[in-house]
């Protein structure tokens, strides 16, 4: 066991966590703060997560706390809101014969808590500190870890990651996030086990992902994925995009893959409808890939081909309904940036008022630094953004179908599309008034549309 003696600067949610752990071991259980908020603290950063392990049982906690409330009932887990926050406090436990690679099949309470320790994943975040002595304890290495730079798992690491799956993807996150070095070992086991993320749940995966994407290092995350085996598992739309050649003169970067990991490498903000439009807007190229007569390569349609592969992993990992709108849409439109330039008036000032603009003009910049490097596209709409910014809000139009039928006209399929072209008209500052909208549509209704 190694003690280290270390003070951590103090907050309010320390002070709150120490009084907690101070009335615990007053009544004669050992406690510390575990986990994340140890490891963080150590490498000179906020302590924002705290967590707490005890000696005390459920019910002596209780005793203690009575306003506490046990949420995790198999593992001994109760909230406890103490000045002004609330804390995790679990009892110290052992986990033993996990079977569906995720849940124990025996759980066992220990006063000990180093043996509590053997059971986390990783030894970084194997640590409980002691707030009332101010001491680090480490019965794994931990320390050793963190000054190296190395994730390393608590025991053998198949056996660690086969108890649950995700961990695996925890591994990613947490090398992308420290920016450490993972374990040798630790990524020959993930390299052997990686088919196995094949079982996690969509929920479960996505929480990960997004994490990785929204990161400190989201193209790095996604490079380790890729090396590790795990893309090829749960991203294989994602995967097949290594090789797939591109035409040099607009994509000098390389395959679709590398490009799409520059953009992620460009991201200014972690933001995670943005990093999935990233990571999904050119998962069509795979299957839409042609060379023409002259050998240039070329992929017709492939902003709808991905549009439709796109909304189908976001299925396949819960998205709501409104995030995977959104990211298919900027998926689908990314395109549509090369004619703006040639665009009439009304079409850009629908492009400019579309709520999922902000979004797909980002996606639009990053696609550009990514591949050759030319912004003019982007500058002309924040000129125009400038310029007049009233035009990302669109008027009322000047004639709907009310309007017709108070006209004297029979209502039919053919209202829309001549409502449509008014009101593009109507957005190109071809009307003064609504009497002279409402007179091109009848003229239109007559005509034909």
């Amino acid at each position: 066991m190694r003690l280290l003696p270390v003070q951590f600067r103090p907050t309010p949610l320390l002070e709150a966590a120490s009084s907690v752990i101070r009335t615990l071991k007053g009544a004669g259980f050992d406690s510390g703060i575990v986990g994340g908020g140890v490891r963080d603290s150590l490498l000179g950063r906020s302590l924002s997560d705290c967590d707490i392990v005890t000696a005390a049982r459920p019910e002596e906690l209780a005793k203690l706390f009575p306003g506490s409330r046990l949420v995790g009932a198999s593992f001994g887990v109760s909230l406890v809101r103490h000045g002004g926050f609330e804390f995790e406090v679990a009892a110290a436990r052992q986990e033993r014969f996990y079977l569906d690679g995720r849940h124990p099949g025996e759980v066992r309470y220990t006063r000990d808590l180093a043996v509590d320790m053997q059971r986390r994943d990783f030894t970084v975040n194997a640590l409980w500190y002691d707030p009332v002595t101010e001491i680090v304890h480490d019965a794994v290495g931990g320390i050793d870890d963190l000054e190296r730079g190395v994730l390393r798992t608590v025991g053998e690491p198949e056996e660690r990651f086969s108890e649950d799956y995700l961990r695996m993807l925890r591994a990613v996150r947490f090398v992308s996030r420290l920016r450490f070095r993972l374990d040798p070992a630790a990524e020959r086991a993930i390299r052997r086990l990686a088919a196995k993320c094949g079982e996690l749940t969509g929920e479960r995966l996505r929480g990960e992902l997004s994490s990785m994407l929204t990161g400190p290092d989201p193209a790095g995350a996604v490079r380790l994925l890729e090396r590790t085996g795990i893309l090829a598992v749960v991203l294989p739309e994602v995967a097949v995009l290594r090789g797939v050649e591109q035409p040099p003169e607009f994509h000098p970067e390389g395959d679709v893959l590398t490009h799409t990991l520059l953009m992620l490498e460009h991201m200014a903000k972690p933001d995670p409808l943005l990093a999935w439009s990233v990571l999904l807007h050119d998962v069509g190229k795979a299957v839409t890939q042609s060379r023409d007569e002259t050998g240039r390569i070329r992929f017709f349609g492939h902003e709808t081909a991905g549009a439709e592969t796109a909304a189908a992993i976001l299925e396949r990992f819960r998205f709501s309904t409104a995030e995977r709108d959104g990211i298919v849409q900027a998926v689908r439109n990314h395109m549509r940036f090369a004619s703006v330039l040639r665009m009439k008036l009304a079409k850009l000032r629908r492009l400019l008022a579309d709520p999922n603009f902000p979004l797909e003009l980002e996606l639009h910049r990053l696609d550009c630094i990514a591949c050759h490097g030319i912004l003019d596209v982007f500058v002309f709409l924040l000129d125009r953004l400038a310029e007049t910014p009233h035009l990302q809000t669109l008027p009322e139009p000047f004639v709907m179908g009310r309007d017709l039928v108070a006209a004297g006209v029979r209502p039919g399929p053919r209202f829309r599309p001549v409502l449509e072209k008014v009101f593009d008209r109507q957005l190109a500052g071809a009307f003064a008034s609504r009497e002279e909208a409402l007179a091109c549509a009848l003229r239109l209704l007559d005509s034909g549309g």
